[in-house]
């Protein structure tokens, strides 16, 4: 994995852990600490339909793109990459396209409120509805995976379906 810095650093990283469930990875760079600004997380628990967002992402391979919009929705559910569905993840209108998957969704203060993670289109390209994984979610998936290396979920196994005739 290769890490562009905006000051034009590039460096390599590894792969400490991964969720798919959540779709998010702890990666580790070598670096030392005055390289590296962490981002501040905001509680995403005080988000609210019609907050204005922005998307950094590299959208179809173009670097450094920032893309604004609102929060359209919370409390949406989307399948992960294991299909297991994600709860309580915010719906936007800012543009999210292939390559703005992983980056940042922010508020106007420059806090993470979500990860940027898919889009509902039957194009693969933006239709005004992308999604993020929550902050909060984030940063309890991050600090599992940082101090063991996996997530435990509540899993119940119940699934449903529509009843029909050729079920009676």
């Amino acid at each position: 994995i290769e890490i562009n810095m905006f000051d034009g650093t590039i460096v390599e990283a590894t792969v400490v852990a991964t969720d798919a469930d959540a779709d998010l990875a702890v990666i580790r760079v070598d670096l030392p600490a005055e390289k590296l600004t962490p981002i501040v997380f905001a509680d995403s628990d005080n988000l609210v339909v019609g907050q204005a967002v922005l998307a950094i992402g590299n959208p179809f391979f173009n670097d450094w793109t920032l893309t604004s919009g609102i929060i359209s929705a919370l409390n949406r559910t989307i399948i992960g990459l294991n299909n297991y569905s994600i709860g309580g993840v915010i719906q936007t209108d800012a543009a999210i396209n292939p390559g703005n998957s992983g980056g940042p969704l922010l508020n106007l203060r420059g806090e993470l409120v979500g990860v940027n993670t898919q889009i509902d289109s039957n194009l693969r390209q933006n239709a005004g509805v992308g999604f993020a994984i929550p902050s909060n979610l984030v940063l309890r998936v991050v600090t599992d995976l940082i101090n063991t290396g996996s997530v435990n979920y509540s899993y119940i196994g119940i699934n449903s379906r529509p009843i029909d005739l050729d079920l009676i």
